[in-house]
């Protein structure tokens, strides 16, 4: 049928905003979330805080949009010719019916290699065991010695010598001084880990340094100072960055802090609250002792009064009554308990007479004597009320018997076929053989004729 005799009713006719909903559903359900790099290109940033901006390469180009609620998240501010990696949805822009990406993260290239480097050493050092919680070591709760490594320059370590000089005075501070980021970086913090260990003069470790971006922070990822912490004889701190940021030390060491200032806090007491709690344990202290002695003072009286009480003299009247009160009463239990055994002696010769073997035996031939006796009178007269049952009903048989009619001149007459019993003369057929049972024997005929039922 051509399409123009196709009736209007029949045409699924779609509208453009339909069809660019149909095909964004399509976009967005059919393709899975995606990474993809390009360059940045016409980057706009309007007054609602959405980023939108083109993606391009050497061939293509898509546009982008990353709304506030995501690109505040970012570390860094993007700008055109700036090369980066997108975590982004396919979708459809429907009022213009333009492709484009909606995009969820954003990360610069290069530090995207870098993160890629850090999961792998993660992982990798992560199953050979560097991370396992069970073999991280307890602080001490009171440390004698406290090793700093960290730059001497920095405001890390100002932050610490002042939370460590507020908070516990009393402990010695070594500091360690190292470069925290740039090309010599590594071996010095290395150099000054090795040192640390060498002395074991300090009962805990800091490595510290203050914030900065993945590039800054990334000495803290190299291998060999992570295998290094894990191997050094005191417990290692860490308080590297900000609150989030992770490194592979973080993961190594024994405990990680949040900043250095949180590290400073987590290695030593607090000397205020330990000066308080001092002065209450003083003053239960001092509790206890009064308590005590008002305690022993009035034992001391006491013990005095039982001493008096406790005389030799009175004792002994005491205890001479007591044995004359002992004496009556084991009388009275020594004839009690001579009585009842009497009493039982009795009881059981009694019950031992009653229950003789001979008295016993006696009894039981006095009764097998009687019950004889009742069988012999009673097996006569039972065998005759059996003989009298058995000869009635011996006559009522007889009475009922069928050869008691062939008594009387009747027969009995079977087809010898199939041993049917022939009731009527239209049963038989002519040339059958037939039995005729009389009262003494039984004759064997053939049928010859069959007269039929008399009319």
């Amino acid at each position: 049928m051509p399409p123009s005799s196709i009736a209007p009713a029949d045409r699924d006719v779609y509208s453009v905003g339909r069809l660019n909903k149909e095909v964004r559903m399509l976009l967005e359900h059919g393709m899975p979330t995606v990474w993809i790099e390009g360059e940045i290109s016409n980057f706009s940033r309007p007054a609602s805080g959405h980023w939108y901006f083109t993606l391009k390469d050497r061939d293509s180009q898509v546009r982008c949009a990353m709304f506030r609620g995501r690109n505040a998240l970012l570390r860094f501010a993007p700008a055109d010719g700036q090369r980066v990696i997108a975590r982004a949805r396919v979708t459809l822009f429907e009022p213009r019916g333009e492709y484009q990406l909606q995009v969820e993260h954003l990360e610069d290239s290069g530090v995207g290699a870098l993160r890629r480097e850090y999961e792998r050493l993660k992982a990798r050092l992560e199953a050979e065991g560097l991370f396992d919680t069970s073999k991280k070591r307890p602080l001490p709760t009171v440390p004698g010695c406290i090793g700093v490594v960290t730059s001497p320059t920095g405001a890390a370590i100002r932050d610490i010598l002042n939370i460590l000089g507020r908070r516990f005075p009393a402990a010695r501070v070594v500091i360690y001084p190292t470069a925290v980021q740039g090309r010599d970086a590594v071996p010095q913090l290395l150099e000054a880990l090795s040192l640390a260990a060498s002395r074991n003069e300090c009962n805990v470790l800091i490595v510290a340094r203050g914030g900065g971006s993945i590039e800054d922070l990334w000495a803290f990822n190299d291998e060999s100072i992570a295998r290094l912490i894990r191997t050094m004889p005191m417990p290692v701190v860490t308080g590297i960055g900000h609150e989030v940021d992770f490194t592979i030390a973080d993961f190594v060491a024994d405990l990680r802090a949040p900043t250095p200032s949180g590290a400073a806090e987590l290695v030593v007491p607090d000397g205020a609250t330990w000066r308080m709690g001092f002065a209450r344990l003083s003053q239960r202290l001092l509790q206890a002792l009064r308590r005590q002695l008002r305690n022993d003072s009035d034992y001391l009286v006491a013990m005095r009064r039982r001493l008096a009480l406790a005389h030799p003299g009175q004792r002994l009247r005491q205890n001479a009554q007591r044995l004359d009160e002992l004496e009556q009463r084991l009388g009275s239990r020594v004839q009690l308990l001579l009585a009842d055994r009497r009493h039982r002696l009795q009881t059981l010769t009694t019950r031992l007479a009653r229950t003789s073997p001979k008295a016993e035996v006696q009894r039981l031939t006095h009764r097998h004597a009687l019950l004889d006796e009742r069988l012999r009178r009673a097996l006569p007269q039972r065998l005759d009320a059996l003989r009298q049952t058995l000869a009635t009903l011996a006559r009522t048989l007889d009475a009922v018997s069928p050869l008691a009619t062939l008594d009387r001149g009747f027969a009995l007459v079977t087809r010898v076929a199939d041993g049917a019993l022939l009731r009527n003369a239209s049963a038989a057929n002519e040339g059958d053989l037939i039995d005729a049972r009389l009262a003494h024997g039984t004759l064997r005929a053939r049928v010859v004729k069959n007269v039929g039922e008399k009319k």
